[in-house]
């Protein structure tokens, strides 16, 4: 097992009977990585921005918007393949709605670059 990464907390049982539960004194977890302040910021910005452009589109799209936002975050616990999905569609709505949706493409643009997507 040397060479294993770990992170996040881990328990290991030896023995024992009616093992159930963790007693978890921390609040955070240990080597759990914090979102770094400029991609919060770029998820608020585009959130706001997706806001706004809802209102602007079909209703279909609208609907995509909405389903999209849940994994657009800053959270390292959004699997990276959920969060680029959900950016390529806020994406394809911009671009196809025209002027109206190029902050939001500008803004999808800038948080893919800084996730590194």
């Amino acid at each position: 097992m040397s060479g294993d990464n770990y992170y996040g907390r881990v328990v290991n049982m030896h023995g024992g009977t009616c093992n159930i539960g963790m007693v978890n004194g921390g609040s955070a977890q240990t080597g759990s990585p914090s979102a770094d302040p400029a991609l919060r910021a770029a998820v608020v910005e585009l959130t706001a921005l997706l806001r706004q452009l809802q209102t602007q589109v079909p209703p279909a799209s609208a609907r995509c918007i909405q389903d999209s936002l849940p994994a657009i975050t800053a959270d390292p616990a959004v699997p990276p393949e959920e969060r680029h999905r959900a950016l390529m569609a806020v994406a394809g709505i911009a671009a196809t709605v025209g002027a109206v949706g190029r902050p939001v493409a500008d803004a999808v643009r800038s948080l893919i670059e800084l996730i590194g997507a």
